[in-house]
């Protein structure tokens, strides 16, 4: 959603930073002068004792000389709530009583129904609270007693009770609220027999479910009679509920993930506050249904890797399978899945109760990725003991990797694959085989099994090293023109990386895109990051020294050099994958010999021109347009 102008400064000239500080820091009575606006406190992104936080109120922006976090209100809460740009701004417009501009005005009216429908929900919170503590409710009580729940827990979770009858829909239109909006929020249901509406929720233990933004949106009940035919029932779709895109304790586990570092994915209400109780608050769940898309993508707004907790019976392992199929074609740089399958028989509740909060923390330590399952599933309980049966698998081995959209990811779970692969087919061989890499000689040699293992080497180590000086020239190059980098955000998206530490700041760089605009970008993704971005890539001497890559630089020209870069990454990084692939060629002849060495040879000459201080030439240009031309014609293959 696009703000109008003026809207974000002057919602900076309405608040004080200082204010939205003090939530999380106590300020240093010694050193801070409020008069001058002049603000001390102990950092609260990193432990320290002494207060080397400092914010400057009259200014608006915070800076820690220890961590060197810094930037500004809007950042700060970003960080520190862990939430997206525009949750954020809702956030801190709210506190300002600054209404966030609608973007249509049928969106204005949605968001006035809304609103009437989130009054009438959280009226049914606090009654559904209040029946808790009521002499109809004992059974409810005598459960949650049962199931070790305290009453802090409770009052945390807000769990409430709804006795066998209308009370709610009673309540409601005497407090006001029209039958129609009582039933459009899902509270209440028509008779189809004619007679009048009755309450959703009856004789069931009511667990609240609300949104990132904290409102009620909907409930889920747990029934106290054995004999109903859904132990769980939750709020029908409405205008303010749509449970494929929303996570019960999504908002705080969202907070405590930021703290914590990780996001766990539990299966169901009991097994989130289980968890809660025992210390883990960054715990989630779906809403009674299969994970989707969008709650992945929820997912990953609060955590890159939330680790997906399923029990261990067949319907988890089912579901955990499932899910696979959905991620593969969602995953990026940085964002993935791991996996905890529970003990057979146990949830996390179970587990913690048996055998302690350290036993969930150890399973949540050992989560497997996510190849682990895929590799699982599609081998478990088979025999390949046929040449049909082998090729069977590579062709569901290879659909599936066809689903990874990212040409990086794609690569390294080829490459896993592979590994696998030979190690099922092949166990013997393991372990005996070397690296190999192309060389700079004209001369054909004498193919033997060693020269191709020697061959191929150079492709893992000479590139990789290289590839930081130009991976940090194109990061520099976006930081410096972020209007360059939205031309070229769909090549930047798929771009793939050798330097860990550089694709992280890719994906920073790529999230903030949007919040660039009049503001002072490396700020941003700084903050993001925790560290000063444009400090770590000027610190390689080529790429301070190339002037195309400066802010000051002609757009034409900046733009140029970053196309020229970007497909040098590509055509490199993909003949490395080629020449790794030509490494199954199980018997070497002298013409594979020559093309590796032509090969290597090209991509060295395509390397070269990352390296020099002096602008993109004429030469450098060619070299990547030979080294992809032998890309696309495979010169490796006879």
């Amino acid at each position: 959603m696009s703000l109008p102008d003026g809207f974000l400064d002057d919602l900076r000239t309405r608040l004080s930073i200082a204010d939205v500080v003090a939530r999380k820091v106590i300020w240093d009575a010694r050193k801070s002068n409020p008069s001058k606006g002049d603000y001390w406190a102990p950092c609260p992104f990193h432990q320290e004792k002494t207060a080397s936080f400092h914010v400057d109120d009259r200014k608006g922006f915070y800076y820690c000389f220890g961590c060197h976090a810094k930037g500004d209100a809007l950042g700060f809460v970003r960080e520190t709530e862990n939430l997206g740009f525009m949750d954020a701004v809702k956030l801190l417009a709210a506190e300002a009583g600054m209404p966030v501009p609608a973007s249509d005005p049928r969106a204005a009216e949605r968001e006035a129904k809304r609103a009437t429908l989130v009054d009438v929900m959280e009226a049914a919170v606090q009654h559904y609270k209040l029946n808790l503590s009521t002499a109809a409710a004992q059974g409810a009580r005598t459960y949650l007693e049962q199931r070790g729940l305290s009453p802090a827990i409770i009052e945390h979770f807000e769990i409430g009770f709804a006795p066998n009858s209308n009370t709610l829909s009673e309540h409601l239109k005497d407090k006001g609220f029209d039958e129609a909006k009582i039933i459009e929020a899902g509270l209440s249901i028509k008779s189809d027999r004619g007679g009048p509406p009755y309450d959703r929720f009856r004789g069931r233990i009511i667990f609240p479910i609300r949104d990132q933004r904290g409102r009620a949106i909907a409930f889920g009940g747990r029934s106290l009679d054995p004999d109903a035919r859904a132990k769980y029932l939750n709020s029908p779709e409405t205008p303010l509920f749509d449970k494929g895109r929303s996570l019960y304790n999504f908002g705080p586990a969202r907070a405590a993930a930021g703290k914590s570092g990780a996001l766990i994915v539990a299966e169901g209400y009991m097994d989130v506050i289980a968890l809660h109780q025992a210390g883990l608050a960054h715990s989630v769940a779906p809403l009674g249904t299969a994970i989707t898309a969008n709650q992945l993508g929820l997912m990953w707004r609060a955590h890159p890797e939330p680790i997906i907790t399923l029990d261990g019976d067949t319907a988890g392992i089912r579901a955990a399978m499932r899910l696979i199929d959905v991620a593969l074609p969602l995953l990026e740089p940085g964002k993935s899945l791991r996996f905890v399958i529970m003990p057979e028989g146990l949830d996390p509740d179970d587990l913690i109760k048996s055998a302690g909060a350290s036993a969930m923390q150890d399973l949540l330590d050992n989560a497997r990725p996510m190849v682990d399952l895929l590799w699982q599933r599609e081998t478990e309980g088979q025999v390949f003991d046929s040449p049909e049966r082998k090729a069977l698998l590579d062709k569901n081995l290879r659909t599936l990797l066809n689903k990874i959209e990212d040409f990086s990811i794609k690569s390294h779970y080829g490459q896993e694959i592979k590994n696998r692969r030979q190690a099922l087919f092949y166990p013997q061989q393991q372990g005996q085989r070397k690296a190999f890499t192309p060389w700079r000689k004209n001369t054909p040699q004498n193919a033997t099994p060693d020269t191709k293992n020697s061959l191929l080497a150079s492709a893992n180590t000479g590139p990789e090293a290289e590839a930081r000086v130009r991976e940090s020239a194109i990061l520099l190059g976006c930081l410096n023109h972020p209007d360059i980098a939205e031309k070229l955000e769909g090549q930047l998206e798929r771009l793939p990386y050798l330097c860990p530490d550089l694709r992280q700041i890719s994906g920073a760089l790529l999230t903030t895109l949007p919040e660039a605009e009049g503001q002072d970008f490396n700020v941003i993704i700084s903050t993001r990051m925790g560290f000063d971005v444009a400090e770590k890539l000027l610190s390689i001497r080529q790429v301070a020294s190339n002037r195309h890559l400066r802010a000051e630089a002609e757009k034409d020209l900046a733009e140029q050099a970053l196309i020229a870069d970007i497909a040098r990454q590509f055509a490199i990084v993909g003949i490395m994958e080629e020449l790794r692939d030509a490494e199954a060629e199980t018997d070497p002849d002298e013409g594979l010999t020559w093309r590796l060495k032509e090969a290597g040879n090209a991509m060295h000459d395509a390397n070269r021109g990352a390296l020099k201080d002096e602008d993109n030439s004429e030469d450098d240009r060619a070299a990547a347009a030979k080294l992809q031309a032998f890309i696309d014609g495979k010169i490796w293959e006879k």
